[in-house]
């Protein structure tokens, strides 16, 4: 086979991004000292798809230690070089290995260029959430090993289900579009792509325990097979457990999580994979606070009234409780969040000529699980639809009980990413199919609540309310069938000896919905929704020479509208139905986004700088609408109208400087709301001036600072990352302060001993300075002020609510490979 042909099908395996190029620039071939000498690859860009990990297999050369470090890497692991039409930032093993173990990958990329991150908790296990460029996770699409991670109806992402940080290779930040590949309805902002390390070649293994602040454990085992047998066929095994207290109030977490991975690898580009990932967890809520709580009581729970040990929390008159007082909905056991995940992917590549690649990633997604609350239920006088209609839970008929009613949601989710590439000449043509079909059950029983407080099933399950005329009584009863049909196709035409590449694609989105509401006298009982989108997508890139090279992209993305949409649920009020109104006529939301960037990529510094402008159309907002006589309240899914940004992204980092890696990125974001806002003045529909207003959860500034030592013996790591203030409302008129927080990591790796290898231990700081603040706004509001509409009414206020960031927390871990 020629150079020519060789050079070809590299680029085919590698794809769009070229991840594994960039890692194996860095990696280069091992010495007796652990440094690495860059070694060539032979790649052309593309931005056609690199969702599946058979599109950038990675062969690591270099001497590496037992946590995948290769001291090497871009700024300490938070830059790799990248060759793709279009922004992209990733983090790999050097940066990786060397944080809190239990951090989920949320908080693991929150120093890259855009990515605004909350934390609650120290080792990740409520979550968080993130914005990019002003556009919140659920319009980000995210993926593990080539299948998708959102939640198929509302598309939130729960970070703390996905991997375990020790199993993670490398997790691929696009801040502005998706890949023609990517398996999302909702990626009108972007992707976040993770993938998981291989199997070893040879038998050994993994641990890590670590403990620390507000009782933390977490213990970790990973099984490596090697090869079995005569064959090609490897595996690894791993489980990890943890738990915590929580530091703001009563209430714990604790999560069990495996994982597994196959792979049998032949021939030329030949590859089978199998990963699953299975978790476990029982937490219990933090909950939101207003501005005023925030401004009066601080953290919130450090005051506490009377003898009983209730706390304060969201705002004055209310409480929050250590011991359970009767019929206080607010007791912290009644608001538990149980979630189980099952998630599969055998992502696999075939060669099947010199010219011609398949690439399949069959996937399946099970999930099960609820987010609990608990109300006062009238047993006599249960409002079922428009009648009032009697029940009976445990033989008890009469009174108002508290009563425990979970969110329960069931989802199955198969699906499949097919693609085909043919490469000839400077030629690489890209035709492929996603297929899925989810079926997913939500409901809102009323079960028991033990004397004590707690639920007697968090589950939602034994006794439960059933009304006199046989049904189980329900807040909601939805099924929805999703069905996404998505052929899409790119080529890619490389000129100038691979110096100029120019991209071309189209995907067709075709999305069907299925609803069933079986609650009562809803609008609509059986909803039936089709949507289709075009989205094409164009990119140029050319190298100057060597060390720089300029991009210019653009591409269309959507997000449909979430599912809860399609169906009134809720509380039932006479004469304006119930608190939950559907909307299925909501139109998918529409991004068209343009890049155009500037790379350096030299021996010692990369960098790289992208503008960047986003033109938004019929964006998805949710409002609360308030009847001032009846004060009935209802949720309404609305067309929020337009809106554009733009900005740039900055980042920067060294290749080892005396074993010193700097890492520096910034954004600078304006992002602007370009329609007025419809709002409520009870049952008069009115409209707010929000035309011109800066946008919600958009902060103008971003800077992230990383700081990284590595001798071989001793490590360390400085995290700073700034984020400055962010309007909570649509006008303006609340915001949430800028903050500051700063992460320090200390290590030491010993020589081999015995049966360890690459043993170490470290010290993780989370929060250094202890500083309190407000880190993500939980739900924003159109006004929070009562003020006239544009067409004369009152509007009145409503408050956002915000999410708190962890104080300063310690982790101590020990690890070692085996």
């Amino acid at each position: 086979m020629t150079n020519y042909i060789r050079s070809t099908m590299l680029a085919l395996v590698s794809s769009t991004v070229l991840s594994s190029g960039a890692l194996a620039q860095e990696m280069g071939t091992s010495s007796a000292t652990g440094q690495a000498s860059p070694a060539k690859v032979e790649a052309r860009p593309s931005m056609l798809g690199a969702t599946s990990p058979t599109d950038e297999q990675v062969e690591v050369t270099a001497h590496t230690y037992g946590d995948g470090v290769t001291r090497r890497a871009l700024g300490g692991g938070l830059m790799v070089n990248q060759d793709a039409p279009k922004s992209i930032s990733e983090v790999t093993r050097d940066f990786i290995a060397k944080q809190n173990p239990g951090q989920n990958p949320m908080q693991l990329i929150a120093l890259l260029p855009g990515a605004n991150v909350s934390d609650t908790d120290p080792l990740g296990m409520t979550g968080g959430h993130m914005s990019v460029r002003g556009l919140s996770e659920s319009q980000m699409g995210y993926t593990l090993e080539g299948f998708p991670i959102n939640d198929i109806g509302n598309f939130a992402v729960y970070p703390q289900e996905i991997v375990d940080s020790e199993n993670l290779q490398s997790i691929r930040l696009a801040q502005g579009s998706a890949d023609l590949d990517s398996p999302h309805i909702s990626a009108s902002g972007g992707v976040v792509d993770m993938y998981m390390i291989d199997p070893k070649k040879q038998m050994g293994g993994k641990i890590d325990m670590s403990y620390g602040s507000f009782n933390a454990t977490r213990g970790f085992a990973r099984f490596d097979t090697g090869y079995i047998g005569h064959t090609n066929l490897r595996a690894y095994f791993s489980y990890s457990q943890g738990r915590q207290d929580h530091w703001r109030g009563p209430g714990y977490e604790n999560k069990k999580h495996g994982e597994m991975k196959i792979v049998n690898d032949w021939g030329q580009g030949n590859r089978i994979s199998l990963a699953v990932v299975g978790n476990s967890l029982q937490n219990d809520a933090y909950p939101s606070v207003t501005k005023a709580s925030w401004n009066q009581w601080g953290y919130g729970f450090d005051n506490p009234v009377g003898s009983s040990g209730l706390m304060k929390t969201d705002a004055p008159n209310t409480v929050y409780e250590r011991h359970f007082v009767p019929g206080d909905n607010n007791y912290y056991k009644l608001h538990p969040n149980p979630f189980t995940n099952i998630y599969a992917s055998m992502p696999s590549t075939f060669t099947l000529t010199d010219h011609l690649t398949l690439t399949e990633t069959p996937y399946f997604w099970y999930g099960y699980g609820n987010g609990g609350g608990a109300y006062a239920t009238s047993l006599t006088g249960y409002q079922y639809g428009a009648q009032k209609i009697g029940g009976t839970i445990n033989g008890l008929s009469s009174g108002s009980p508290l009563l425990y009613n979970p969110s329960l949601t069931e989802t199955y989710r198969p699906g499949a990413t097919t693609k085909l590439t043919w490469s000839y000449g400077p030629n690489r043509l890209m035709v492929g199919y996603w297929f899925e079909y989810s079926k997913q059950r939500q409901t809102g029983p009323y079960s028991q609540v033990g004397p004590d407080g707690t639920p007697l099933d968090v589950w939602g399950g034994g006794p439960q309310l059933v009304l006199n005329n046989g049904v189980t009584a329900q807040y909601r009863n939805t099924l929805t069938q999703t069905e996404v049909h998505t052929p899409f196709i790119g080529d890619s035409l490389s000129l100038l000896h691979d110096r100029l590449t120019i991209d071309a694609g189209l995907k067709y989105s075709i999305v069907t919905r299925r609803g069933t509401n079986n609650l009562p006298d809803v609008s609509q009982k059986y909803v039936n929704t089709d949507y289709a989108k075009a989205l094409p997508t164009a990119a140029i890139r050319y190298k100057i020479n060597n060390e720089n090279q300029v991009f210019v992209s653009v591409a269309t993305n959507y997000r449909m509208p979430t599912n809860y949409a399609l169906y009134d649920s809720g509380a039932y009020y006479a004469g304006t139905g119930y608190s939950t109104k559907a909307s299925p006529n909501q139109q998918p939301e529409v991004s068209i986004s343009e890049e155009a960037g500037w790379r350096y990529q030299g021996s010692l510094i990369s960098s790289s700088l992208t503008y960047f402008h986003y033109n938004f159309t019929d964006r998805l907002f949710t409002q609360t609408l308030v009847d001032p006589i009846s004060g009935a309240y209802w949720t309404s899914n609305a067309n929020g109208g337009g809106e554009h940004s733009d900005g740039v992204d900055f980042e920067i980092g060294t290749r080892p400087f005396h074993n010193i890696r700097p890492y520096v990125s910034a954004e600078y974001l304006h992002a602007v709301t370009d329609s007025n806002l419809q709002a409520s003045s009870g049952k008069i529909v009115d409209y707010l001036p929000t035309k011109g207003k800066i946008a919600p959860q958009s902060p103008p500034w971003q800077v992230g600072f990383g700081l990284d030592y590595d001798d071989g013996h001793r490590f360390g790591s400085f995290n700073l990352k700034y984020v400055a203030k962010q309007y909570a409302t649509f006008m303006n008129d609340q915001k949430m302060k800028g903050y500051t927080r700063m992460n320090i990591a200390v290590g030491y790796r010993f020589s081999d001993f015995g049966l360890m290898k690459s043993p170490s231990i470290r010290l993780n700081l989370q929060n250094i300075t202890g500083s309190r603040n407000l880190t993500w706004i939980n739900s924003v509001q159109t006004n929070a002020t009562a003020m006239t509409g544009i067409n004369g009414n009152l509007i009145s206020a409503k408050a956002p609510t915000y999410s708190i960031g962890i104080p300063f927390s310690a982790l101590a871990t020990f690890s070692s490979d085996f």
